[in-house]
């Protein structure tokens, strides 16, 4: 803290400078200056800076960082602390990342120290597509664990932040994907303030986020970007924030082009400007000179705006002659070993065991039978908004490592959903009597001469952006593949190159595919398919004898990787399965989903899936054909779900022996996993959002409103409640008393837990609010069922009882009207406190009687 004030002290005023800067500045000058992409002035000695950088789960999209677990695998750690200490490492990372490049010079997208993170929307409803980033369905849990990831990634001085955190997307942005830019969210009020926008309060409020992101939608026909309600009365009125305002890529252009609120691109900028939004990400603020000229916005108005602007670079220390104590952050603090082992834990306290007919853990000295499509796959470690990890470990890799290659078979068993393609598997690829395909590798893109290094890859599935092979430059380089491609039978298969298009480029990197010495696929030039990056041939195989392979790939654009994939005979995979769960003790069985299914604004529609988000929930019919298949071999069967969402698997609850879920657990995934699974590490995750039984359980997808969402408004019987997690431990609650309060004053409760089982365990303790009588009713609205209103981890030993205490705020306690008040009602309620909500896990029942007058509290 010292050296912070000495900074403080020894700096010119950074207010002073800024005013000066924009005084000298012309109205085109300014409307540069607000676009994410700034570019240099010179006048002012700023180097071209963008502020679009990602930190969703790492520091992502800029070379090597650690992997952590996708949002909603953080979400199910219940862990405040973690998400903390997750925060510190992203921001770290971040630092680290862009001290490496000197101070002066330019620092281009996803190299900045803006993070657009977190995303704090609600998952309202499973078949949305960017749910997995978020904390998951509760307002309560979402905002606890996002306001510690802001205070982790911005440092525990405001004034002198690691980056500046930006909770996105305010508001009420919760899908769908297709038609997000036009769409518009009519909420009744008393849902706008008791669910969209708390987590929001408390991340900006509380957290201290310095920023955050205006969405794509529209609210009651006006565009989030041009609301003065949200940006102005509710966000800098209400909440008292004074930071900064960016929009979502290209949604201050949407105003007019998607919304058609305003006529044209000036009045959509004055329009955006106006309503608070100070950064546009995209072109639109060019028109601002012009929307100036046409008295549609103030220059004063721009420059009140850019002062914000500006005074965020100040404040990281980056800009008008300011510095910070970050920049002492040496490159060399990504991924290092303490960063990777935090990653590991993540992944542990992620996972959930859904169930457990006693079959876990299992014992050294089993032989496993490893099967499914996310047993192998770098993208489901990965999921979306990710670096690159230096060691991602797979689920297949995981187990190996634990228990010994020798004892475990592999096959893939399955496509994830009709018509995906799925990496080819190892069992498929050999060279020179090994697995996989023999790799040689060049500086430059000629592919002649010595390879500086040769290698057997054991499949082709590589992320390797901004982040070249070992010993490779990373503007230009070469791979070739040689081998063999053994079809597991004969039939039809697809065959496809998939290759990262980097954001603001037409085309990819040149490929091309040889089978039997005859070109399949030849994009040399690399501008085939230049919207998705997918080049595909399909081909028949006659016999199942080994064909050469030829794959020939040329590094030249931003991003880099490449995967090999098809999408081969059902028949023949499951027939695999089979061969492979012949001899073995135990079965595990990697099904779900991948962020190639669920995610933004994906380029797909397959049955069950459009355009990124989730047209049916439950499982996919090629997986659900597998798990009916394995079941034929009288074998012990183990689900592990991979996925960013709920999924209804009403099969695996019923008939598999234990089911686990592990969500896109980031790089340490395979070893979380095969830990989990062996006993070495207590599961203790629990559920961030509801498993519906069913898509019929679920209210149409595009309605805002919250009846029937949610364990909080749900009236069914879910087939995995919010807060559901088994443990190896057992444990006990006792001892609530009834308690008193007046409103307006926190609430003290305390419960005693006991770990009666044989093994330490984390127990998660809950606690939940129930009325005891019906809210006041207005028609079409949802009632509400029971909210959390605090939770903590607890460890405890095997045979310990430990004394688990609250203070509950009062604000914890208060409820929403049906026209937006939120309150305190005196009155009678009950208290849940227990490891899971009431009838799912144990725990004990406590009487609140809430006394005094009806206290309102800010919205």
């Amino acid at each position: 803290m010292l050296s912070l004030l000495l900074i403080a002290a020894q700096a010119p005023s950074a207010d002073i400078v800024i005013d000066e800067t924009i005084a000298t500045m012309t109205l085109e000058e300014k409307a540069q200056q607000l676009g994410s992409s700034a570019p240099a002035l010179s006048k002012a000695d700023l180097p071209a800076y963008d502020y679009w950088s990602e930190g969703l789960h790492g520091f992502a999209r800029d070379g090597i960082a650690t992997v952590f677990p996708q949002a909603i695998g953080l979400a199910a750690s219940w862990d405040p602390d973690l998400m903390h200490r997750v925060g510190e490492v992203v921001s770290t990372e971040a630092r680290a990342h862009f001290n490496a490049v000197p101070r002066k010079a330019n620092h281009s997208r996803f190299a900045g120290l803006h993070i657009w993170s977190p995303n704090v929307n609600i998952f309202r409803d499973p078949r949305w597509g960017r749910g997995q980033e978020t904390y998951g369905e509760d307002p309560y849990l979402t905002g606890h664990l996002g306001m510690a990831f802001v205070k982790g990634l911005q440092g525990p001085d405001p004034t002198h932040p690691r980056v500046i955190a930006t909770p996105k997307h305010f508001a009420a942005h919760s899908g769908p994907e297709v038609g997000r830019n036009s769409f518009d969210a009519d909420i009744p009020a008393r849902d706008m303030v008791s669910t969209y926008t708390p987590a929001f309060r408390m991340t900006l409020t509380d957290g201290g986020a310095l920023s955050t992101m205006c969405a794509y939608n529209s609210l009651h026909g006006v565009p989030a970007c041009a609301s003065s309600a949200l940006l102005t009365d509710r966000l800098r009125g209400d909440w008292g924030f004074k930071g900064l305002v960016v929009s979502d890529c290209d949604a201050v252009g949407y105003i007019t082009t998607f919304h058609y609120y305003t006529p044209d691109l000036p009045s959509a900028a004055a329009a955006a400007l106006k309503a608070g939004t100070d950064v546009d990400c995209g072109p639109s603020y060019s028109a601002l000179p012009e929307a100036v000229k046409r008295g549609l916005v103030s220059e004063s108005t721009i420059d009140a705006a850019l002062r914000r602007t500006f005074a965020s670079r100040a404040a990281l220390g980056i800009a008008f002659g300011q510095s910070s104590p970050w920049d002492r952050i040496k490159p060399s603090q990504t991924d290092t070993a303490a960063n990777r082992a935090l990653a590991l834990t993540a992944a542990e306290r992620s996972l959930v065991l859904l169930s457990n007919r006693d079959r876990l853990p299992l014992k050294s000295g089993t032989r496993i039978a490893v099967i499914g499509p996310n047993a192998d796959t770098l993208d489901v470690l990965e999921a979306n908004y990710h670096g690159t990890a230096a060691a991602p470990v797979t689920p297949l890799e995981g187990l190996r490592e634990r228990f010994g290659a020798n004892m475990v078979r592999y096959a893939q068993g399955s496509g994830l959903a009709e018509g995906v393609a799925l990496p080819v598997p190892e069992t498929a690829l050999s060279s020179g009597g090994r697995q996989g395909l023999k790799g040689e590798y060049f500086r430059g893109t000629a592919m002649i001469g010595t390879p500086l290094a040769s290698r057997q890859d054991r499949k082709i599935d590589f992320d390797w952006d901004r982040a070249p092979p070992a010993g490779l430059a990373q503007e230009r380089y070469a791979v070739r593949w040689t081998g063999q491609l053994t079809p597991p039978s004969v039939g039809t298969y697809r065959l496809r190159l998939d290759v990262p298009r980097c954001f603001d480029c037409d085309g990819h990197d040149p490929v091309a595919l040889w089978i039997d010495g005859k070109p399949l696929i030849a994009d040399m030039t690399g501008a085939g398919e230049s919207d998705d990056s997918k080049v595909e041939a399909t081909i028949s195989f006659t016999d199942t004898r080994p064909h050469d392979i030829r794959i020939e790939y040329v590094h030249q654009s931003q991003d880099g990787g490449i995967g090999l994939r098809w999408v081969a005979p059902a028949a023949a995979q499951q027939a695999e399965a089979l061969a492979a769960a012949r001899d073995v003790d135990v079965i595990i069985v990697f099904t779900g989903l991948s962020p190639t299914l669920e995610g933004e604004a994906l380029r797909l529609e397959v049955p069950g899936f459009n355009g990124g988000d989730r047209t049916a929930i439950e499982l996919p019919a090629p997986q659900r054909d597998l798990l009916a298949a394995l079941a034929t071999t009288g074998k012990p069967v183990v689900v592990v779900q991979l996925t960013g969402s709920a999924i209804a698997d009403t099969w695996s609850k019923t008939h598999a022996d234990a089911v686990l879920n592990a969500w896109y657990p980031g790089q340490a995934g395979g070893t979380a996993i095969a830990r989990v699974l062996a006993g070495d590490v207590n599961p203790s995750g629990r559920l961030p959002v509801t498993f519906y039984a069913a898509t019929r359980d679920l209210p149409p997808y595009i309605d805002y409103n919250m009846k029937e969402r949610t364990y909080r408004f749900f009236t069914g019987t879910p087939l995995y409640p919010f807060g559901h997690g088994l443990s190896y431990a057992r444990f006990a609650y006792t001892g609530a008393a009834a308690a008193s309060v007046i409103a307006g004053q926190p609430l003290h409760v305390s419960v005693k837990l006991a770990n009666t089982g044989k093994r330490d365990g984390d127990e998660v303790v809950q606690a939940y609010l129930v009325p005891t009588a019906p809210q006041p009713k207005a028609r079409m609205l949802a009632e509400l069922q029971r909210q959390l209103v605090a939770f903590r981890r607890v460890n405890v030993k095997a045979g310990k009882t430990v004394d688990v205490s609250f203070d509950i705020d009062p604000r914890s306690l208060s409820t929403v009207s049906p026209e937006g008040e939120r309150a305190i009602v005196p009155g009678t309620y009950r208290l849940y406190l227990g490891g899971g909500q009431p009838g799912d896990a144990p725990g004990v029942w406590a009487d609140l009687t809430i006394t005094g007058e009806r206290q309102v509290m800010p919205r």
